[in-house]
């Protein structure tokens, strides 16, 4: 393998974590913050890229963005509504939202399962053309990516820190000491949820506006490679505040990215890409654990060799 395509390889991997990064963040505040497992990542991303998509196509780029976010405020208002107000358990309020979504993504795409945005204005093509002839002009998908990721880190940092963010994370952390305290736990799920699935939807309407199309299976295993982001992360960074956890939450995706990349480079058939997802899955949770357990399994080790003798 040659040093330039490396290069082709590490610089693609950055491109799509940093996008897909945005979920992943989205994920450390539902997941690692809030303390729930929103299953209806996979759905909300897919619509994020229709949404913005449709909207791009109809000559309004920017415009694009902030209506992939408003869809996933409304994807994660609908899901945590179902949580607090419905008694419906997170796991199946999740997996309900995303199965619902996949008529709703294939309504908003006007009943086909693709669109082509070839001929359409992103807001990608517009940073190539602001950039051109200077010394960045092949930098505009990174730059793009690195300059919403960057807002968003920001901003969790800034959120997380306010009255609000603290008493999401105290939700997170004892629910009934928060009732106890007179926050409605309720409020906090609701807003939490939506700003994650606001994420999540930036992430899916960059996606689509990078690679100049979207499929109704875009989103489509999504959430495990979220997740599999977000262990690589707290492995990376188990401890510090949170725009060091953020960064942390960033730098796994792009690993994660990476080892996908890698693995399609060596002509991995596409049907074992599920697979390796899975696999690097468990590796990201089970390392950590055998590094938790690793003094105990040597003392053990040690008191065996000892009583064999």
């Amino acid at each position: 393998m040659s040093l330039t395509m490396i290069m082709s390889l590490g610089q693609t991997a950055l491109e799509l974590g940093l996008m897909c990064s945005l979920t992943v963040l989205a994920l450390f505040l539902s997941y690692s913050m809030l303390n729930v497992c929103d299953l209806s990542t996979d759905g909300c991303f897919t619509l994020g890229a229709a949404v913005g998509a449709v909207v791009a196509i109809s000559g309004h780029p920017f415009l694009a963005i902030l209506a992939a976010m408003f869809a996933g405020v409304c994807s994660g208002f609908v899901t945590a509504i179902m949580q607090t107000k419905m008694g419906i358990d997170s796991l199946l309020a999740g997996i309900i939202v995303n199965t619902g979504l996949y008529s709703v993504n294939i309504a908003i795409m006007g009943g086909s399962s693709l669109l082509n945005m070839n001929k359409t204005t992103t807001v990608f093509s517009m940073m190539k053309d602001a950039l051109k002839d200077t010394p960045l002009a092949g930098q505009y998908i990174l730059i793009v990516a690195l300059a919403a990721v960057i807002l968003v880190v920001v901003f969790l940092n800034f959120f997380l820190k306010t009255r609000l963010g603290l008493a999401i994370r105290a939700t997170g952390n004892n629910p009934d000491m928060v009732k106890s305290s007179s926050i409605n736990p309720a409020f906090t799920t609701i807003i939490g949820l939506c700003v994650a699935n606001a994420f999540t939807g930036l992430s899916g309407a960059l996606l689509s506006q990078s690679q100049k199309s979207v499929d109704i299976n875009i989103g489509q295993g999504m959430v495990t490679m979220a997740l599999a982001s977000l262990l690589i992360g707290g492995t990376i960074v188990a401890h510090g505040g949170i725009l060091k956890r953020a960064i942390g939450v960033v730098a796994g995706s792009f690993i994660f990215r990476l080892v996908y990349a890698i693995a399609l480079r060596f002509n991995m058939p596409a049907f074992m890409l599920k697979l390796v997802s899975s696999i690097i899955v468990v590796l990201a949770i089970f390392l950590p654990y055998i590094k938790q357990q690793w003094p105990t399994i040597q003392r053990r080790l040690s008191h065996g060799k000892r009583g064999g003798r």
